[in-house]
């Protein structure tokens, strides 16, 4: 019994703990600085401000687990944004003649398109998947510069659609975060209970054996990227639904390192085949205490992305130490 437990927390109990004491400590220490922080009010806002950070970083777990990575995701929600925008002001004007529905599902449609893109160049185009997404960071980020003009496009808060998505709540949390909530459950469920899932901690843990089982590893990895190219629209609608326009650069302030930073944080092994969606919620939470204390409390926002990148060293020293892998460029 004593075994088993001892397992248990080895694969991902025990840092769960560690992230759930290390929120317990940020909420009482902001909390005793400044009581206002722990008013339900503002656990809403910290919900809000960690929806679209957290759908990436959701799906980031995804791909990470399959022994990849996504730096793009940030400019594929702002290209989301923009074409979301766009589509809802050149069809209609709400949901009574479904614009709202065509613009949303035509963005997801661009975002599984640009999962697609970044798939098959990784796969067929033998290219390091750090390399291609960072590469189409810049391309996404082009594209919707160019489609945009460089401004805002649309205003999307006059429909009853969008207005749910940025200001409705259900029971008392806002719809973002149950938006959150249910497609981090999805994933999970499928990392958990399916053979596909089974099929990405094989791919992430060693792809060689994986080939040699039978598996399809270039239809999972482009399938996979094409998730996240969904999942990281998604987060551009709630983007735009947040600001009541698509803004081109809506999606380039971090949100592919606090995406990273969660990931890893929660427990993702760097080269794959390990981690969690609970752990990545855990570690979303985290960081979204911590980045709205340090505002309550009136610290330079500036110190927010110090501690940001200094998280996700910390983060990738523990996953190293953990499972014994080497930094890369270090001589075996």
């Amino acid at each position: 019994m004593t075994d088993r437990l001892w397992r248990a927390l080895r694969a991902g109990g025990l840092q769960n703990i560690s992230l759930i004491g290390a929120l317990i400590g940020v909420l009482a220490l902001f909390g005793y600085l400044n009581p206002n922080y722990l008013s339900w009010s503002n656990i809403a806002v910290i919900g809000q401000t960690v929806t679209i950070a957290g759908l990436l970083a959701v799906v980031q777990t995804a791909v990470i687990i399959c022994g990849g990575i996504d730096i793009s995701v940030g400019s594929q929600a702002g290209l989301a944004a923009v074409v979301s925008s766009m589509v809802f002001a050149a069809t209609g004007d709400g949901l009574a003649n479904g614009s709202s529905l065509i613009a949303v599902l035509v963005a997801l449609a661009v975002g599984a398109v640009c999962g697609v893109v970044n798939g098959v160049i990784i796969v067929y185009g033998r290219v390091n998947a750090i390399i291609a997404t960072l590469a189409m960071l810049a391309a996404y980020k082009g594209i919707a510069q160019l489609l945009s003009g460089g401004r805002a496009q649309g205003y999307v808060l006059g429909d009853d659609l969008f207005i749910f998505i940025a200001r409705g709540s259900i029971l008392g949390l806002p719809s973002m975060v149950w938006i959150l909530l249910a497609v981090a459950l999805a994933v999970h469920m499928l990392l958990k209970l399916t053979d596909i899932g089974r099929n990405m901690y094989a791919i992430g843990g060693n792809s060689i054996a994986a080939r040699l089982a039978g598996i399809n590893i270039n239809r999972y990895i482009i399938a996979v990227y094409a998730l996240v190219g969904v999942v990281a629209a998604l987060a551009g609608i709630i983007l735009a639904a947040r600001t009541g326009s698509g803004q081109p650069t809506a999606g380039s302030e971090g949100l592919e390192l606090k995406a990273i930073t969660a990931a890893f944080l929660g427990g993702c092994a760097i080269a794959g085949g390990r981690g969690g969606i609970g752990g990545t919620l855990l570690a979303v939470a985290v960081l979204g205490a911590l980045e709205n204390g340090l505002i309550v409390v009136g610290v330079n926002p500036f110190w927010q992305n110090v501690a940001q990148g200094l998280l996700l060293v910390v983060a990738v020293v523990i996953q190293q130490r953990r499972t014994g892998e080497r930094a890369v460029g270090l001589p075996g």
